[in-house]
């Protein structure tokens, strides 16, 4: 069965349709610019003519960058505060002239990685970061996922975890990789206090050189990057939307 997946960015909204049996895309994957401001309207909009050359009579899946319950967003830290208390299930329903699923970003991607990637059969306690403009989190326990947790928002040294750590930061401040692990791990180390997970697994477009960071990591649980990169949150918003898990 297949669906489409959305992936709503700070810098770019991406889509693609995935093979549910897989995990894979069917085809290219499609990407546009997140506009400017990221008001409800021109999101919408921007999403309905990137899914346009898209087959009908999908299910669609969007992750987005807030907690989303029952459909509605709750915050607004990376985009316009149109977002607070926003109807999202519905505006891109309407938007999008089909029905749509709506869930949190990371929780998304932490979905994938349970059924495809690298927390697949994990019976214990994974932790997924994805690191990109800011940090978003998915907890799952045996593979089922506690949605809308927001662990970038922990303070470390008196600051935001994503405002020390985020990949974004990195290129911002023109950190080292040696001097961004070093953040990344007190940062894991603070959540490790919390949740003392059995795996933490980092994804997002950065996972991609994992290598280049994850062997300077400081940190008690084990670590590894992302199997599906940053495809995780469309293949999981996809799945969603075809009603293949429960959020």
């Amino acid at each position: 069965m297949g669906a489409i997946g959305i992936d709503v960015g700070g810098s770019g909204i991406k889509a693609a349709v995935v093979d549910l049996a897989t995990g894979t895309f069917t085809g290219e994957r499609v990407r546009v610019d997140t506009p400017t401001p990221v008001t409800p309207d021109a999101v919408v909009s921007a999403t309905r003519a990137l899914i346009a050359p898209f087959p009908g009579g999908l299910p669609v899946g969007v992750g987005f960058p807030a907690p989303v319950i029952a459909g509605v967003t709750t915050t607004a830290a990376h985009v316009d505060h149109g977002w607070v208390g926003a109807p999202a299930r519905d505006l891109f329903t309407r938007g999008l002239g089909r029905p749509v699923a709506v869930l949190n970003d990371a929780d998304a991607a932490g979905i994938a990685e349970a059924r495809f990637g690298a927390a697949r059969g994990h019976p214990g306690v994974v932790i997924l970061l994805t690191l990109g403009t800011g940090i978003g989190s998915a907890v799952m326990h045996g593979g089922v996922l506690l949605p809308n947790t927001e662990l970038g928002h922990v303070e470390v040294r008196g600051v935001e975890a994503e405002a020390r750590a985020a990949a974004a930061v990195r290129e911002r401040e023109g950190l080292s990789w040696a001097a961004w692990a070093e953040r990344l791990s007190e940062v894991i180390t603070v959540i490790d206090g919390i949740l003392w997970p059995d795996l933490v697994i980092l994804g997002g477009g950065v996972s991609r050189k994992a290598a280049r960071f994850i062997p300077l990591l400081d940190v008690r649980p084990p670590v590894m990057a992302a199997v599906l990169e940053n495809r995780a949150g469309i293949i999981g918003a996809a799945a969603v939307a075809a009603g293949d898990v429960r959020t």
